[in-house]
């Protein structure tokens, strides 16, 4: 208790050391005002106030300043000041604006906000134009609270993981800071430079709060949030929006600021309600204050998203710019809830520097030297907006008991508890942690696994794992073991991997692997175990064909360079073909019988689908993502795609030194895929594959290219862009030359929106089209139709398409329900 008084008192003690011109502001009840733009007049030199009203603006030189005080809803107060010496004291008290519609001549044939906003929405462009480039600091601090935390979540204890709960089990989950140097290029080249970095109990930390993640500018049409937001000055947003004229006043230039309330036509469309301020004449935004619900944005944790962005004219510069920006924000997921911030300051633009398109490379954000090194006296020296004492008492809490929680006593004791086996571990699974060294081992619950199938009958897979991490995950070594054990055919099949992870700059890691193991036919897994269980034992449908390999197999995958990636493999086969061992059913079907473990021959029994064979294969792939950009954080990389171009996959692959002559084989692959948004018309995917086989007429089955098909109607993943919905799993199975096509555009809401009750549900039309073509077949051809975002409030993991099919003419068609959750579970 007496470190922590100490260390509180040698914080308050730097602060009054580094502040420059400090203070405190309130309205006229004297209640603090957060969010309150402090600059020095015709600069942007500036910062805010926190959420207790108190401010710091640092300067350099005693001079004569006229500082203005500018709030949302309040008059903007300008001082003038002469500074003889540092630090210096300026209190600020705020008087109401008076908001009035007086001076508005209303036009009854047409609403005067819509006259207004039609005039905003014209210069919208010219205004996105007027800046082509510069240079400028940014800070950034970012909170996150909890509240109501339970005790144990899926009887895991939380008390481990939630450090300063207060007696209501509430407190700071996240707290961090980041000060960078920002430049920018029209139209939206955005590069960052953190020179400073810091989060709370953790002193090597590096904060995730770059400038690319709160690059909000509503001039341009859409903002990402996830998905695209209509901004209320779009061009088309008079399709989503109505408007309402509140009231007119006049900032300290003279300015007459229009206040238009910004009104959704319909409730759940993905767009904002709030406030918007134009400047008369000149037809900018002087500032807005915006929210959006969670529902509307299809972020299903959110509640609510709130956008506040202030803006300061420069009579030098002749420009308005954004000199801050608050994101405040709310959610419930799963029991959980809280609510948190981000505020966001830029000053001391620059906008006579020389910054080019040579001045931009795909590095997006980097760290300066020793950036999460800063101590305390830095920080209060630095930081543009002072700490509020909720946010003090965080950091002196979290870093003073930081060293605590590293020790080895204390990280030795938490996993005695946690280690502790008890007798539910047995069908549960269980798993040992030396946190101090940082390894890991344990099993997986025998229970996750079980299935069935009809050559293995009902069979269940024992996992256990063994992890040792190095360098804060950026190097670790991985081992894992399967045992799988079919009681119908009474045989137990073991595999064993080894991964490790070199660096997390270029991410080379080396995979060795080996042992026995049942594999579909089809490598791509194109039914899951879990559908397959089910189809089976209650539709009598056993979908899933599987052989038995055994393997050994070395691989190596690494980033060549920026966006280039290699990924391959060397390995043994040994083939050998696997029959059906059971007619276990729960629903019985006398017209129906299982079909045989043959895809090609469902219906011919006890022949063999292919010899029994061995031999080597080789696989090299290659990735392009073109246009990649990415962020350099000290030891790690993370590469960011650009949307604007597609990824090219190349690869290559080769059967040699085959038992049996006619298994050898080459292979020539590659894909172009591609994701994209269209604005306010949702987005746009595609999917383009296409290979030829070489010296491949008489190969296994198990290496031709094999489309997939599904026939359970049951979909598993968040779109259908590598799938055939209503196709046989290996109807166009094929050993020669193929192209095949996936697109799928989903709406968001664009067209189910305006459709009555429709439009309360918040779903999402899917349409999609889909062919394969190889030789000597017919080319083939899906079209679909879909309906997605599904679901009860925050859980939306459904989807519901119709899809028809066609091949040489009308072949069939199909319902098909997407269970988006199932590929989490599995």
């Amino acid at each position: 208790m007496t470190k922590n008084l100490l260390s509180f008192i040698i914080v308050l003690i730097s602060f009054q050391a580094f502040s420059q011109i400090k203070g405190h502001i309130t309205d006229q009840n004297n209640a603090a005002l957060p969010f309150v733009n402090i600059y020095i007049e015709n600069t942007f030199t500036g910062t805010t106030s926190n959420d207790e009203g108190y401010y710091e603006l640092n300067l350099n030189t005693p001079a004569t300043y006229t500082i203005v005080f500018q709030f949302l809803g309040y008059k903007t107060v300008k001082k003038e000041i002469e500074i003889a010496k540092f630090p210096y004291t300026l209190n600020a008290t705020l008087a109401e604006e008076q908001i009035s519609l007086n001076e508005v001549v209303i036009n009854t044939d047409e609403n005067p906000a819509d006259i207004i906003m039609r005039k905003a929405i014209a210069s919208r462009q010219v205004n996105l134009e007027k800046i082509n480039a510069f240079k400028a600091n940014f800070y950034s601090r970012g909170l996150i609270r909890i509240k109501n935390v339970p005790e144990k979540f899926f009887g895991q204890e939380l008390d481990d993981f939630m450090v300063g709960l207060d007696s209501t089990r509430s407190g700071i989950l996240y707290l961090s800071e980041t000060i960078s140097e920002i430049e920018y290029l029209r139209p939206d080249k955005l590069k960052e430079k953190i020179i400073a970095s810091k989060v709370s109990g953790d002193n090597n930390g590096f904060s995730f709060n770059t400038a690319s993640d709160v690059d909000f500018n509503f001039y341009n049409n859409t903002i990402d949030l996830g998905n695209q937001i209509i901004s209320p000055i779009a061009d088309y947003a008079f399709n989503y929006y109505d408007y309402k004229l509140e009231g007119v006043f006049y900032d300290d230039k003279g300015n007459l600021i229009n206040k238009i309330k910004v009104i959704p036509k319909r409730e759940n469309d993905r767009i904002f309600s709030g406030s918007i301020y134009i400047v008369e004449h000149q037809w900018t935004v002087y500032a807005l204050e915006l929210a959006i619900t969670g529902v509307q944005a299809q972020i299903p944790p959110a509640e609510v998203i709130t956008i506040k962005q202030n803006f300061s004219y420069s009579d030098i510069d002749q420009l308005w710019v954004m000199i801050s920006q608050g994101i405040e924000f709310s959610y419930s997921l799963f029991g959980f809830q809280g609510d948190g911030r981000y505020t966001a300051v830029y000053s001391n633009y620059d906008f006579s520097t020389e910054v080019t398109k040579k001045s931009f490379g795909k590095e997006i954000l980097s760290f300066g030297d020793s950036a999460n090194k800063k101590d305390s006296t830095y920080w209060n020296r630095f930081r543009p907006v002072p700490l509020t004492d909720e946010e003090i008492g965080d950091y002196l809490l979290k870093d003073s008991i930081q060293t605590v929680r590293e020790s080895k006593p204390y990280l030795d004791s938490i996993d005695a508890k946690n280690n502790r086996f008890k007798i539910q571990n047995l069908l549960f699974g269980y798993s040992y942690r030396n946190s101090f060294e940082d390894w890991s081992i344990g099993y997986s619950s025998p229970l996750s696994d079980f299935q069935f199938n009809t050559v293995q009958g009902y069979n269940s897979k024992l996992n256990f794992y063994y992890r040792k991490n190095q360098d804060e995950y950026r190097r670790y070594l991985s081992a894992n073991a399967s045992l799988q054990y079919g009681i119908s055919d009474d045989r137990l099949r073991g595999t064993a991997s080894f991964i490790y992870k070199f660096n997390n700059i270029k991410s080379p890691f080396l995979m060795l692997s080996g042992g026995v193991e049942t594999q579909q036919f089809n490598d791509a897994q194109p039914i899951s175990p879990l559908i397959n269980s089910v189809s089976s034992l209650f539709f009598e449908n056993n979908f899933m064909k599987i052989y038995d390999k055994s393997f050994a197999q070395a691989g190596y995958t690494q980033e060549i360079t920026n966006g280039f990636n290699i990924y391959s493999t060397l390995a043994y086969e040994r083939r050998k073909s696997l029959f059906n061992t059971t007619d276990q059913v729960f629903f019985n079907d006398k017209n129906d019988v299982y079909s045989s473990n043959d895809p090609q021959n469902p219906n011919i029994y006890g022949i063999p689908a292919f010899e029994t064979h061995q031999l080597l294969k080789f696989n090299l792939n290659t990735r392009f993502n073109f246009g990649q950009e990415y962020m350099s954080y000290p030891d790690s990389k993370i590469n960011i795609p650009n949307s604007k171009y597609p990824t090219l996959y190349i690869g290559y692959e080769k059967g040699f030194a085959a038992s049996e002559k006619q298994y050898n084989f080459d292979k020539f692959k590659a894909r172009l895929t591609q994701s994209f948004n269209l604005g306010n018309k949702g987005n746009f995917k595609y999917n383009l594959k296409a290979g030829t086989f070489f010296n491949a007429e008489d190969i296994g089955l198990m290496d031709y290219y094999h489309p997939n098909g599904n026939q359970t109607h049951v979909g598993t993943s968040s779109n259908y862009l590598n799938v055939f919905n209503n196709l046989p799993y290996y109807a166009l199975s094929t050993n020669s030359s193929y192209f095949e096509m996936h697109v799928e555009h989903d709406f968001k809401g664009l067209l189910l929106s305006r459709v009555p009750l429709l439009n309360k549900l918040n779903y999402n039309l899917v349409i999609g089209a889909h062919a394969f073509a190889t030789e000597n077949i017919k080319p083939y051809q899906e079209y679909s139709i879909g309906i997605d975002n599904i679901g009860f409030k925050k859980f939306r993991f459904l989807r519901v398409d119709y899809v028809r099919s066609y091949q040489h003419g009308y072949q069939g068609d199909a319902v098909i329900f997407g269970l988006k959750f199932l590929n989490i579970i599995e």
